[in-house]
């Protein structure tokens, strides 16, 4: 039985912090009119485009809200019941339940939600579980790995010895064979799966034998799937026995930006404390508040639908292009990110393809392709993904529709009236589909 004096306090709480958002707001526009300006821009860029950057999105409404919320004021160094401030009865409190719904949603034994980003989180397992020098296997840069998988660009590549695998140039397939004959050679003491531009599924069962047959620790990198293992459409790697899964919050999933390390009770110590006081001090627990809203929503049969929706529209996109002929990295996809090679396909480089794009609002990255010979500000090729338009409520019929407005900006990237023409189609397809949260 609902309580009417707990809803009236409840609607008038809403009603003094709807006019304080006004308030603030306001305050904004006239203290600092040249951010409250950008703010305005940002906004009318994210409703008059269409998002395709495969790592970002458009986070839920209510997690903008904690965003924006007193929870940014609080200092909580430490963890739940072991904080080095005081007054942290609710921070406590939302700490706890992101945790708890993190192991909930991925079906794991430890959850640390503190880390301030993806390459944070990744450093921080590092740290924890290995000692500098020691040997992990990660994906190449150019075939889809992430800077922190080893590139000899980032400082975790000159702190540990990466041995790293590369992936067919036709149908991006893994040599297990040779990965395991690597293994044996170099007898790395992690194994890392995961990567930020490999359309494909990764075969978890290979990589956790061979792990176990040379006595790797095994760590999966989610940070672009997570949300779409938490809402059961692609496979879990802890279903494969897997030691330690990271994800970013923000790509798939639609949460704020940070990292979670997810992790067999064995490791829970050593990341804790690798996190806090290894690597960071405070978390933000403004975000830590949004990462427990968005697990909420993880848990939901719409978040389900959701996740199944932006692999089904990745694979419109791909059967589109392929039936123009466009050269498809991997030659199609199995999650929600196609590459593709703009040099082969249209003759131009991944840096015209994106400008080109940007002119019609339609946002892509320019990405490397597998041993690309170009370099990496002028690469062979293009990645796009769905997670942002789906979450916007576009399906197949405008997958098809975007794929058309491509093809035809990328094969006249220099025709201002083939571009103006997409452009205005752009918006007016957009204000059928407003972005969550403005």
């Amino acid at each position: 039985m609902s309580n009417p004096l707990k809803s009236q306090q409840i609607d008038r709480q809403m009603a003094q912090q709807t006019t304080a958002t006004a308030r603030n707001l306001a305050a904004l526009a006239e203290s600092d009119p040249a951010v409250y300006s950008a703010l305005l821009g940002e906004e009318q860029r994210e409703r008059d485009g269409i998002e395709l950057i495969p790592s970002e999105n458009y986070t839920f409404p209510e997690v903008l809200t904690v965003l924006g919320s007193v929870f940014t004021n609080k200092y909580s160094e430490g963890y739940p019941g072991r904080r080095y401030y005081g007054g942290q009865t609710f921070t406590d409190e939302i700490e706890n339940l992101a945790r708890d719904r993190a192991k909930a949603v991925f079906n794991c034994e430890h959850a640390n939600v503190q880390p301030l980003s993806g390459s944070a989180m990744n450093q921080a397992v590092y740290l924890g579980l290995l000692t500098p020098g020691d040997t992990i296997m990660a994906m190449d840069l150019s075939h889809g790995g992430h800077l922190t998988h080893g590139a000899p660009v980032s400082h975790m590549g000159d702190l540990f010895n990466f041995v790293r695998y590369v992936t067919d140039p036709v149908d991006g397939s893994i040599d297990f064979d040779r990965v395991r004959a690597d293994a044996h050679r170099t007898k790395p003491k992690m194994m890392l799966c995961g990567y930020t531009s490999y359309p494909r599924d990764i075969d978890y069962a290979a990589f956790k034998a061979i792990a176990d047959e040379v006595g790797a620790i095994t760590m999966t990198d989610a940070s672009h799937f997570g949300g779409l293992v938490a809402g059961k459409a692609m496979a879990n790697p802890f279903d494969f026995g897997f030691d330690l899964v990271t994800t970013t919050t923000h790509k798939s999933l639609r949460g704020p930006r940070g990292g979670m390390i997810l992790c067999r009770k064995p490791f829970a110590k050593k990341i804790d404390k690798s996190v806090f006081p290894g690597l960071q001090g405070g978390p933000h627990m403004n975000a830590v508040a949004g990462i427990a809203v968005t697990l909420q929503k993880a848990q939901t049969a719409e978040f389900q639908r959701y996740a199944a929706d932006v692999l089904s529209n990745a694979q419109v996109l791909a059967k589109e292009f392929k039936q123009a002929g466009v050269s498809l990295v991997t030659g199609g996809t199995d999650n929600h990110m196609l590459v593709l090679n703009t040099m082969a396909s249209f003759g131009i480089d991944g840096r015209v393809a994106e400008e080109a794009l940007d002119q019609v609002q339609i946002t892509t990255n320019k990405q490397i392709i597998p041993d690309d010979p170009n370099p990496p500000l002028r690469p062979s090729g293009i990645r796009i993904g769905t997670p942002a338009a789906t979450a916007r409520g576009m399906g197949s019929q405008e997958m098809v529709q975007l794929a058309d407005w491509m093809l035809r900006c990328l094969r006249a990237p220099e025709d201002s009236a083939v571009l103006e023409t997409v452009r205005a189609e752009v918006e007016a397809l957009c204000q059928r589909f407003p972005v969550p949260g403005i």
